[in-house]
């Protein structure tokens, strides 16, 4: 008993004492994007059926998941509410908002350039949203404690990927024939850097930055690469890589150079990469305490459920190509069990795994602020 106790407090410290964080407030792409979306004129949408299948009441809210997102699982750990909603969504207001909100919007990037390719909300306008946030907080709580909220909040930062997927390499990209890849990584690192500086001129004091994932192991990148038998596509695991190690070096500039910055990696690949290799490692189970857990010796009793079933396909339809509108109600061979699979729909985590990487950034970079 007290052993099990002494385990909980490890993995869940949050839920031991009153948090000391009074707000979430997130930046990035559908990753995190609560719904945004929805507001905006795009086809990069995820408002209907089966999204949001398993989110509590069933309901489809703009979230590229099945259920909840990472930010959800941590704004809930935080002691915070369960769920962070979008800023564009008129069903909330800054009561809801002062302690966790979302400026993300799927398919945007840290290049103007990739948020042009579906008309969706570019990073500067998430800052230009997080502006008039502070504006309404302001009104809302008195200018006192507002500043407290903006200082002490928790930020979560999850951008860069589409940068590559959606534009770099896609065909009709002009940024191919400008940068090589090297060069436009470090193009992608100096905006980074001038929106996290911004970002700390506007009172943030602990945010945390996501690195990138194996992207070359989404199924949606796998189904493509018909010379590598659908294989992961090691080039762009090999970008994954190269970006995260400048990033990291930025972050430690960053914050050589900014008194109060408490800028931190949140690091995703080699979690990621190992649940892809091994996904029947990995499991939860509401009656666990641990949200990555191993199957028992045979014979033994299990604390868990065994892990995921499927790394290589989404759950929606075939799993393969299905995102956004082709990920829908009349989508064939949809699975009936999203919990056994890695990913939701082609690109995107289950809402299992996004639990997983929600308990990763707690024990990573946002452990020092709980």
């Amino acid at each position: 008993m007290v052993l099990s106790l002494l385990l909980f407090l490890l993995f869940f410290p949050s839920l031991a004492a009153p948090s000391r964080i009074p707000a979430i407030i997130v930046f990035g792409d559908s990753t995190v994007d609560a719904g945004n979306n929805n507001y905006v004129r795009t086809i990069a949408r995820a408002n209907f059926p089966p999204y949001g299948r398993d989110f509590p009441g069933g309901r489809a809210t703009g979230r590229f998941c099945n259920g909840r997102l990472a930010t959800d699982f941590i704004s809930e750990s935080l002691g915070l509410p369960p769920t962070v909603p979008a800023y564009l969504d008129p069903a909330y207001s800054i009561k809801d908002f002062a302690t966790g909100v979302c400026f993300a919007s799927a398919a945007t990037g840290l290049d103007t350039a990739t948020s042009d390719v579906l008309s969706v909300i570019p990073l500067w306008q998430e800052m230009e949203y997080f502006k008039e946030y502070k504006k309404r907080l302001t009104h809302y709580v008195g200018r006192k404690k507002a500043m407290h909220i903006i200082h002490e909040a928790v930020y979560i930062v999850s951008v860069g990927t589409n940068d590559f997927i959606e534009n770099y390499y896609s065909p009709t990209s002009s940024r191919s024939k400008q940068f090589t890849v090297e060069e436009y990584e470090d193009f992608l690192i100096g905006l980074a850097a001038r929106f996290l500086t911004k970002l700390h001129r506007q009172g943030a004091r602990k945010i945390s930055f996501t690195g990138f994932g194996p992207f070359g192991c989404l199924p949606s990148e796998r189904a493509t690469n018909f010379l590598g038998h659908g294989e992961c596509m090691e080039q762009y695991n090999k970008v994954a890589i190269d970006f995260n190690m400048k990033l990291q070096a930025l972050i430690q500039r960053l914050c050589a150079s900014s008194p109060g910055l408490k800028l931190r990696f949140a690091p995703t690949y080699d979690l990621f990469l190992h649940v892809v290799q091994n996904p029947s490692s990995y499991g939860e189970s509401p009656t666990c305490f641990f949200l990555i857990c191993r199957r028992r010796p045979a014979g033994k009793s299990k604390q868990c459920v065994a892990g995921f079933e499927n790394a290589i396909r989404g759950c929606c339809g075939t799993g393969r190509m299905e995102m956004g509108y082709f990920c829908n109600e009349w989508s064939h061979f949809t699975c009936a069990d999203p919990n056994k699979f890695v990913f939701w729909d082609s690109v995107h985590p289950s809402e299992s795994l996004n639990r997983i990487f929600a308990n990763q950034t707690l024990r990573t970079s946002l452990a020092e602020f709980l």
